[in-house]
């Protein structure tokens, strides 16, 4: 199941992929995939399993074919380094280029990867404004309502009946969204971290938990740091 909410007067559904989709836009946005992370890490002498390609698009590919979008947006990071798509083995490249193909795809450029990656297609942008919102990175500091970035990586934490559950999370105060990474490799900053702190309005604030099954609402009352 997923989770159906307003941005900015706009409808758009939370998936507990970590992506969203605005059906009336025919728009599928992703953010953070940090494609080819574990090559990033073995070219500097740190070993991480070389999976983190294949299973996120793996869930890439799964999440597109679900709603076969007209447009698609990653929202920046998408690859780990500015050489990872260059790096990327041609059976990856070919997946992809079987996602993008009779789409319009965006790449926003992140602070991983700034300029255009190599060897794929999609217009590269630094930010994109569509149907009354803005789609870049990195969130402003300044209050916009309808901006939907991503790079901060929110995941939530709750405690029931004396059990932690840390979960990924979209972070919403129904102005502005910050997205859930959706790569394989990614951590989490929580919510409740000051670099949120001047993002939302708290009173309105909720976190989206992504469940195994579906989403969950959570808010600001409800979450616990760490």
């Amino acid at each position: 199941m997923r989770g159906r909410i307003r941005i900015a007067g706009r409808e758009v559904v939370c998936d507990r992929s970590g992506a969203l989709w605005f059906e009336d836009l025919s728009l599928l946005v992703v953010s953070d995939l940090h494609l080819e992370k574990g090559s990033a890490f073995a070219r500097r002498g740190s070993f991480l399993p070389p999976y983190d390609t294949a299973a996120t698009l793996a869930r890439l590919k799964q999440t597109v074919e679900q709603h076969d979008p007209r447009m698609v947006i990653s929202l920046g990071d998408s690859f780990h380094d500015g050489g990872g798509a260059a790096r990327m083995p041609e059976p990856f490249r070919e997946t992809l280029a079987a996602l993008q193909k009779g789409r319009d795809w965006y790449w926003i450029t992140g602070n991983h990867d700034p300029d255009a990656p190599q060897g794929v297609e999609g217009e590269t942008v630094t930010d994109l404004a569509l149907a009354g919102l803005t789609f870049r990175h990195e969130p402003t500091l300044v209050s916009i309502a309808g901006e939907i970035a991503g790079h901060l990586h929110p995941g939530a934490r709750i405690v029931q009946r004396g059990r932690s559950v840390r979960r990924r999370c979209f972070a919403s105060d129904g102005r502005r969204l910050v997205m859930p990474a959706f790569g394989a490799f990614t951590g989490t900053l929580n919510v409740l971290d000051r670099a949120y702190r001047n993002l939302f309005d708290w009173s309105d604030f909720r976190a989206y938990m992504l469940g195994e099954e579906r989403v969950y609402a959570v808010a600001t009352g409800n979450l616990h740091p760490g």
